[in-house]
């Protein structure tokens, strides 16, 4: 069945984030994300093929409940890519709430304004592979539900409990270590163990937020050995991350 103009404009809509948060829905396009997606069955609500992707992926195409099968011409039209892809589909925006005393417990990942969506994407990588327990994400880092922050989790969207809330407001009250990446923080190497823990990412230009610095129960710091001015916000995530897990008891 040919694509209506109602479905084609709103599937062109869900590219910005004032549309995605009314309707309630993203959108998102790909091979490799959506064969993530649905290979760890993530609720997708529709999903739009070419004939290309049922033939390239037929294990995909099986996990799928029901497919619209449409034309380049179409995909071309409604893709949000100069050069289309051969699926996309549109999921429901789901935010879990973030009960009191949740960072108590377990590994969490916070990102303090985080705004450049490929590090966001690539964080929720970081955190998927070392098996963190959760992320929480401040509303002024980048949408969670975009394009590009879907893209570059390659999947771990998919995997990584997010949730969305102020830091400050999140950490009060935190009774687990609130370990802040800082320049002038203790080195990482000497991390003691802790089985419950915070890591608290800033971004590369601000670094952490000053009401969020007020919940900070330790600094810690990657040391330096060259003349970079900074790491990337991901690097310096996973090498934290890569440290607590060495010195973490297991749970």
């Amino acid at each position: 069945m040919p694509l209506t103009k109602v479905e084609l404009s709103r599937l062109r809509d869900l590219r910005e984030k004032k549309n995605r948060e009314s309707a309630g829905l993203f959108v998102i396009e790909g091979e490799k994300v959506i064969g993530e997606l649905l290979a760890a069955h993530y609720p997708l609500l529709e999903i739009y093929a070419t004939a290309a992707w049922f033939n390239a992926a037929p294990r995909a195409a099986a996990d799928a409940r029901s497919v619209q099968l449409i034309t380049p011409e179409e995909m071309a039209r409604a893709s949000h890519f100069p050069t289309p892809a051969s699926v996309l589909a549109v999921g429901k925006i789901t935010r879990p709430p973030l009960v009191h005393g949740t960072l108590n417990h377990g590994l969490t990942l916070a990102l303090d304004g985080i705004q450049d969506p490929g590090n966001v994407g690539t964080l929720l990588r970081v955190a998927d592979w070392y098996g963190l327990d959760r992320v929480v994400l401040s509303p002024d880092s980048a949408d969670l539900f975009s394009q590009k922050v879907i893209n570059a989790s390659m999947g771990s969207f998919a995997r990584v409990t997010v949730h969305t809330q102020p830091l400050a407001e999140a950490l009060a009250g935190c009774t687990a270590a609130v370990l802040g990446c800082d320049l002038q923080g203790a080195p990482v190497h000497a991390l003691t163990p802790h089985q419950n823990a915070v890591i608290v990412i800033g971004s590369e230009g601000r670094g952490l937020s000053a009401a969020v610095q007020a919940g900070i129960t330790q600094h810690v710091t990657i040391p330096r050995y060259g003349h970079a001015e900074s790491l990337n916000a991901a690097v310096a995530a996973a090498i934290v991350c890569d440290n607590l897990r060495r010195v973490a008891p297991q749970r």
